[in-house]
């Protein structure tokens, strides 16, 4: 008898992957709990797409900030998700990723926060203790 091993984990796709609150794209994955935002906690989780129109890969990144921390203390660092959640869809291949279309899509109301937008901005002293 073998054994299929499924590989759901992609070090190419979080290579890709940003927080869309904070800008960073460094993540953490603690055991039994999920994967984090590094820098504001925001969490995610990734599905399969229903749909790949013949990508290699289509993934759901859905995004949660249920434990996202500091929200409140300094808008400058970091974006609010609309309800306290979105979803990105990604086509591509590892080294060939694409964003297809955020939800809720942005606009007025809300945009995703870029990779590294708040890159070259200094959290005050007073602010980085609270994290």
């Amino acid at each position: 008898m073998t054994r299929k091993v499924l590989n759901r984990h992609s070090e190419a796709l979080f290579e890709f992957l940003w927080s869309p609150v904070c800008g960073h794209e460094v993540f953490s994955h603690i055991p039994f709990e999920g994967v984090f935002c590094r820098d504001c906690n925001t969490q995610v989780e990734l599905q399969e797409s229903h749909e790949d129109r013949g990508y290699e890969e289509a993934v759901l990144a859905c995004f949660d900030t249920d434990t996202t921390w500091n929200l409140h203390v300094d808008e400058k660092l970091r974006r609010d998700l609309p309800d306290g959640s979105a979803q990105v869809k990604i086509l591509g291949a590892p080294g060939a990723y694409t964003v297809d279309w955020w939800s809720p899509e942005p606009g007025d109301d809300w945009e995703p926060v870029e990779r590294g937008e708040f890159a070259d901005i200094e959290e005050p002293a007073d602010v980085s203790h609270l994290a």
